[in-house]
Parts: C-alpha cells; sequence; structure tokens
C-alpha cells in the first residue's frame, strides 16, 4: 500500500484520562483525536482492542472478533439513557495515573449490568432494532462468543479446557442446554458488545472526519483460552482432550537466554488452507471494520514460526517450522479486492526479531512497510536501526509499547551506548525523549509514530509492558493536564518543519 508522509502517537485508549479508574472511548478519546488533528498528526496506533483476561494483556484475548467491555464508555451510557449520574456514585477512588484493575474490574461489570438490567426492562426501540441487527451480521463470531463468556463465569472463570467433556467437546446437545439454561447471560455478554462496538464505529467516524487514522494491531496468535479455539479447534493443534499438543514462541537470542515461551496454541495451516483460509479472511475483514491500517504482529511467524513441544518450561527446545507465506497473503488480497474493492493491503508487518530472507521476501512482495524502532540503534553506524539506513517506505518509532521509555532506556542504558546516542544525535541527552522524536520525525520514514510517554518525556515508571512477565504491566494512563497547550505546539512545530 503506499502511504503518505505523516506522523502519529501511539496511545492505547486505557491510557487516556478520565475518572472511572481507566481510559475509555467516550469524551477523552474525542478530545485526543481533536488534540491529535490539531497538532497536525493523522496517525492514532492502539494496541489489540480484544476483551482481556488473566494478566490484563490485550495480547491474550477472549476473542480474536470481540471488543474489550472495559473500554465502553459510562458518559455514552448516560447519554443512552442506559445509566443514570446515581448509577455512578459507589464509584471507588481510582488513581488516575495507573489502573488498578482488581479494584476497576468488578464495579465496571457491574456498572455494565446495570445498564444491561436498565435496557432489558425497559428497551428503547431504536437501540433494540439496532442490537438485533447487530447481532444478526456478527452472529458468526457472536454467537459463539457469547455463549463462552456464559459458560466461563458458569464455571467460576475458569479455561474452557476445563470444562466438562461434553462442553469441551460441543457436544450439541450440552450446547443446546446451555443456550437455554443461560439465555440470559448469553443477551448480557452480546449487547456489551453491541455496545462497545457502537461507541468505537462513532469514534472511529468521528476520528475519520479529522483526517486521523487509526491504526490497529493484529496478535498473529490467539489465547488458547479463547472463543476462538474453543469453537474452532480443528484449526489448531490440539490433542483429543482439547489441550495444545505444540505452542508458539521464540527461541533463545542475545535478549534471552531461554526465549520467549508465549504458549499460543499453533495453527493447523494445513487445515487453513483445506478451507480456504476462511477464519483469517473473516478476521482481516473484521479488523478493516474497526481501523484504518492494520499492524501485523510477529510478521515474521507468517514465513516460517518457532514450534515448542507443550509441557516445556522454556522456549529452548523446539524446530522452525514454514508458515502459509504468500499462499495466505494472496487469499487476503482477493478476499479485500471482493469485499473492499482494493488492490492494497493496509497492513504493517511487525518485522522485529530473528529477521531472515523469506521474511523480507514476504513482506516485499506485498509491498508492505516493516517497522524501525531507533531505540535499538545505538550500538554501532552499521545498526540497521540508524535512520541513515532507512528507506522510505517503512515506519519509525521511538520505541514501541514493548520497550521501556526512551528516556527510561536512556537512564539506564550501558555507557557505550549512551555515548553513542549523545554522538550519533549530537545532543547532551538532557531532553533524550525529545531527540529521538526529532530525529524520527526528520528522517525519510513515510510514517513517524511515538508513544505519548515519550512525548511527556517520562522514565521507566510509566513504561507499559515488560514481555513475558505477569502483572505490573498495561498500567500507565495519562492525566488530563497532559494534553496540554504547550504540547500541542510543540508538536505542531514538528509536523510542519518536517513536512508530516
Amino acid at each position: 500500500m503506499t502511504f503518505k508522509r505523516v506522523s502519529g502517537i501511539l496511545l492505547h485508549p486505557t491510557s487516556l484520562p478520565g475518572p472511572y479508574g481507566i481510559g475509555d472511548i467516550g469524551p477523552q478519546a474525542y478530545r485526543f483525536v481533536d488534540f491529535l488533528a490539531n497538532s497536525g498528526g493523522n496517525l492514532w496506533q492502539v494496541l489489540p482492542l480484544g476483551p482481556t483476561g488473566y494478566g490484563d494483556s490485550p495480547y491474550q484475548c477472549f476473542s480474536a472478533f470481540a471488543g474489550n467491555p472495559y473500554l465502553i464508555s459510562p458518559d455514552e451510557l448516560i447519554g443512552d439513557g442506559l445509566l443514570t449520574p446515581e448509577d455512578l456514585a459507589d464509584m471507588p477512588d481510582f488513581n488516575a495515573s495507573r489502573v488498578d484493575f482488581g479494584l476497576f474490574i468488578p464495579w465496571k461489570l457491574t456498572l455494565l449490568e446495570r445498564a444491561f438490567h436498565r435496557f432489558t426492562s425497559d428497551p428503547r426501540m431504536d437501540l433494540r432494532e439496532a442490537l438485533a441487527n447487530f447481532r444478526a451480521e456478527n452472529a458468526s463470531w457472536l454467537d459463539d462468543f457469547a455463549l463462552f463468556m456464559a459458560l466461563k463465569e458458569a464455571h467460576g472463570g475458569g479455561a474452557w479446557g476445563d470444562w466438562p467433556k461434553s462442553l469441551r467437546q460441543r457436544d450439541a446437545k450440552a450446547l443446546a442446554r446451555a443456550r437455554k439454561t443461560y439465555a440470559d447471560n448469553i443477551s448480557r455478554h452480546a449487547f456489551y458488545q453491541f455496545l462497545f462496538y457502537r461507541q468505537w464505529f462513532n469514534l472511529r467516524t468521528y476520528a475519520n472526519q479529522h483526517d486521523v487514522q487509526i491504526i490497529g494491531d493484529i496478535p498473529i496468535f490467539v489465547a488458547y483460552d479463547s472463543a476462538d479455539v474453543w469453537s474452532h479447534p480443528d484449526l489448531f493443534y490440539l490433542n483429543e482432550q482439547g489441550k495444545p499438543t505444540v505452542v508458539a514462541g521464540v527461541p533463545p537470542d542475545a535478549f534471552s537466554a531461554t526465549g520467549q515461551l508465549w504458549g499460543n496454541p499453533l495453527y493447523d495451516w494445513d487445515v487453513h488452507k483445506a478451507d480456504g483460509y476462511a477464519w483469517w479472511l473473516e478476521r482481516m475483514r473484521a479488523i478493516l471494520k474497526v481501523v484504518d491500517i492494520v499492524r501485523l504482529d510477529h510478521f515474521r511467524g507468517f514465513a516460517g514460526y518457532w514450534e515448542i513441544p507443550a509441557g516445556n518450561v522454556t522456549a529452548e527446545f523446539g524446530r522452525w517450522v514454514p508458515g502459509p507465506g504468500a499462499d495466505l497473503f494472496d487469499a487476503i488480497m482477493a478476499d479485500l479486492k471482493q469485499h473492499l474493492g482494493t488492490d492494497d493491503l493496509p497492513i504493517i508487518a511487525e518485522d522485529l526479531g530473528v529477521i531472515t530472507s523469506d521474511v523480507v521476501e514476504l513482506r516485499d512482495r506485498y509491498n508492505l512497510p516493516g517497522m524501525k524502532i531507533l531505540q535499538f540503534g545505538f550500538s554501532s553506524p552499521d545498526n540497521p536501526f540508524l535512520p541513515h539506513h532507512y528507506v522510505t517506505h517503512c515506519v519509525a518509532y521511538t520505541g514501541t509499547h514493548d520497550n521501556d521509555t526512551a528516556r527510561g532506556w536512556f537512564e539506564s542504558a550501558p555507557d557505550p551506548e549512551r555515548d553513542f546516542a549523545r554522538r550519533y544525535l549530537g545532543v547532551d541527552g538532557n531532553q533524550f525523549a525529545w531527540d529521538l522524536i526529532r530525529t524520527v520525525w526528520a528522517s525519510a520514514a513515510v510514517f513517524a509514530i511515538a508513544p505519548m510517554q515519550d512525548f511527556l518525556n517520562l522514565g521507566a515508571e510509566a513504561r507499559m509492558n515488560f514481555p513475558s512477565t505477569l502483572g505490573g504491566n498495561w498500567e500507565w494512563r495519562m492525566t488530563e493536564a497532559d494534553v496540554s497547550e504547550e504540547l500541542l505546539g510543540k508538536l505542531r512545530e514538528l509536523n510542519y518543519l518536517y513536512s508530516r
């Protein structure tokens, strides 16, 4: 796809300000779009928007298709007459700068239940018709997802692999009984999805009207405990008990002596190919209804992926297995041309890590821009992450959600790398985050993006995620004061100076 030279900000909606314990897609999201547009920026990059579970990671969701109910705006629900201000009277005293998931989740779920009960007791005709249309249009994934979530509740939140055999194996009679027994809860979860997508589509429309495109994110793999694996077990390598036989990860490298054991079930690509990659085509169509451009996480896994036998406690012992490669992307291209009328693939390839020639060939075959992370560059002049090596058709970042903030990196980096960074940038390091931003903005890269934390010159305390760790991640939030006129002016000047 041909992109124009623009800039943007990486900020997950959970990090937006607001009083309700977590950022959401209500008034503050619209304010952020205004800020971005007024600064001359055109891109808002978010992380996956799916419903998060244990660990709160947006990369381990209960569905590849569903939206996260935690992002539903209480203010919008009040505007719809589904909540009243009195419903918020029991709101805890939330920390404005961090998400306390343990405190927030029970309160938000109670709030959403109140909205559902108000709707069922006195459903407005326009919402009732819109809900019926939504359920019909999304039945291919929504029916299984709503049932999956109702069954999880009925089994104390436990993973589907520990449910009774008849439900694990989707016995038709057992599922029919469950649909009858848990009909109200199924309707409630479908209602939550309706609310999320109603609010999200309104927000996306507003962003597009203000010349802001949204970059979304697709994790290549899905969580084992998801409606996707439970409802499509044939698409994954599972044994007769429904447990994975092999799992995903990456092998040992310079950053990790034991590699990274992600634990996601792996696709049986032969089965996907046999049905024309139907699940993947539906997934791509679904995400492109939600966002304008897609970042494909772990792109190298489509060329070849690291397969680890289930039961291993590290990623050391595995093997490289060929991925679907061009066969899948040809199918995606043909499908998007049929449904969207375009020959372009609005995709950014997350091509970080150990990149071999087959990955480069696959990326370039479809003219997909890869990613450049300036924070990775300060080892030697030959480092490909330094801007003098950038091609135009790439997306340049100061850092990502998986890295330390720019300032945090500079304060903890080895002295030789700090020294090289100062020499390369021609700076003393006192404003290192802005030095990185300016360098990325000045580069040849067609897209220049930085996390909001770097614009705010925050340190390691604002880091979003430490990969392969559990707890303390995904919690950072900005405050209302952070969206300042001073910051707006600095960003507008950068966009002007570097033709962004």
